[in-house]
């Protein structure tokens, strides 16, 4: 008779098959769209679907300006940087860019990187060490929790957007060799936006840095689009480091750390991210000067991208009725969390998940794409449908997008919610 030691499957695609298999069953399993075209407006599974979940806040990603430029970078200096930036791999068009992103930030340099991954791993393994201590808003991306973890310092959190706890745990570690505090500007998430000059103003107190990744923000906030700290008027110096995406609103690839002359030293001679990696595409670096340009010469897309979300705001508030609920945010980010009376699917973790998945497959039927956001992503019970807007909409496609949610949340709230 065997025994259930005998029966186990110790190999490695039994060990995974099993972790596939709890995925799966939990409702968690991510499934990749192959699309064709160029976005919001993609051809998805062989019709067009207008996508509602895209970073590209500014619509650049599908500029033929930016095709343009990108092909003439690859003319003048081919598609790969062949090596890293310390080897031979650092051209023309990755200095150019950098000085570009530092005058757009108003740091003295900037730095490039291949990923907001690899820059925010880049600036925390070089600031930190075990024994340091990294400060955290508890909503922080994944990976500056991961860099935390991967420097070996120790991570702590302090509440959400929550100044004066961040100060009162500093307190309390006065003593240590060092502390940075790292937040993002725009929580990715929530769309909600830190308040860097009370972080600031604690971290000067209690003598810790600051750290700030502008993923989100940069490009977008601002009245020249260089980011949170710019719309809050915070000066450079007060913020240690700042990391922005090439990917987002500025349409391309890659991502940067603003900062001090020294800093960006520091990070050229011990950043492992940056001495190990061959360099972004040249191609790309040149194709996104032509970025920064359509940002500096046109501020009229930052303003019809905040007319959208005062629209979105405005035609979807009525979805409370729904138990469907907007959460504050003045940015591209608008996430509708969906509410606890939603009825639990048998099985189901956090009550609302199914809700979320069925939501966003109503939306599918009617080729708009909007993903659904489930823990662990976020906080279990705060499934939702995370929205984000985009130069490239119309106020004809948030009309639509408003009706087929509408038409959706009476549809499933009949059968979903409880009496």
């Amino acid at each position: 008779m065997e025994t259930a030691l005998e029966t186990r499957d110790d190999s490695l695609d039994g060990i995974l098959m099993a972790r596939l298999a709890r995925q799966r069953q939990h409702q968690r399993y991510r499934q990749r769209a192959t699309t064709t075209g160029i976005g919001p407006r993609f051809q998805r599974a062989g019709r067009e679907t207008l996508a509602f979940c895209s970073n590209d806040y500014l619509g650049l990603a599908g500029d033929p300006r930016l095709a343009e430029a990108l092909a003439d970078g690859a003319r003048r200096f081919g598609t790969g940087g062949g090596a890293s930036h310390l080897v031979c791999g650092h051209g023309e068009a990755h200095e150019r860019l950098e000085q570009r992103l530092a005058q757009l930030t108003g740091y003295p340099r900037a730095l490039l990187f291949s990923s907001g991954y690899q820059a925010n791993l880049g600036v925390i393994s070089t600031l930190l060490g075990r024994g340091d201590m990294a400060l955290h808003d508890r909503l922080n991306h994944a990976s500056l929790l991961d860099a935390t973890r991967l420097a070996g310092a120790r991570l702590e959190r302090f509440t959400h957007r929550d100044a004066g706890d961040c100060g009162q745990r500093l307190a309390t570690l006065a003593a240590r060799r060092r502390t940075l505090v790292v937040s993002d500007g725009v929580f990715s998430m929530d769309g909600d936006v830190a308040d860097l000059g009370q972080l600031a103003a604690q971290c000067e107190r209690h003598r810790a840095w600051l750290m700030i990744d502008d993923a989100h923000g940069m490009g977008v906030l601002g009245e020249e689009g260089g980011g949170t700290r710019q719309a809050q008027g915070i000066a450079p110096d007060r913020i240690a480091a700042t990391v922005g995406t090439l990917g987002k609103a500025l349409g391309t690839q890659g991502a940067f750390v603003a900062g001090s002359e020294t800093l960006i030293e520091a990070l050229i001679q011990f950043s492992r991210p940056y001495i190990y990696t061959t360099s972004l595409s040249p191609a790309l670096a040149w194709a996104t000067l032509t970025s920064l340009d359509i940002v500096r010469d046109e501020p009229e897309r930052r303003a019809h991208l905040s007319s959208l979300v005062r629209r979105f705001r405005h035609e979807v508030a009525g979805l409370s009725e729904f138990d469907l609920h907007l959460m504050s945010s003045d940015t591209p980010i608008q996430p509708l969390v969906v509410g606890p009376s939603w009825r639990r699917a048998p099985g189901e973790r956090g009550g609302n998940e199914a809700a979320a998945l069925a939501l966003a497959a109503a939306l599918q039927e009617a080729g708009l794409w909007c993903s659904a956001i489930r823990p662990p992503t976020v906080p279990e019970g705060t499934s939702r449908l995370r929205f984000t807007l985009s130069a490239a909409h119309t106020h004809d496609d948030l009309d639509r997008l408003s009706s087929v949610l509408f038409d959706a949340a009476r549809r499933l709230s009949s059968k979903g919610p409880s009496a």
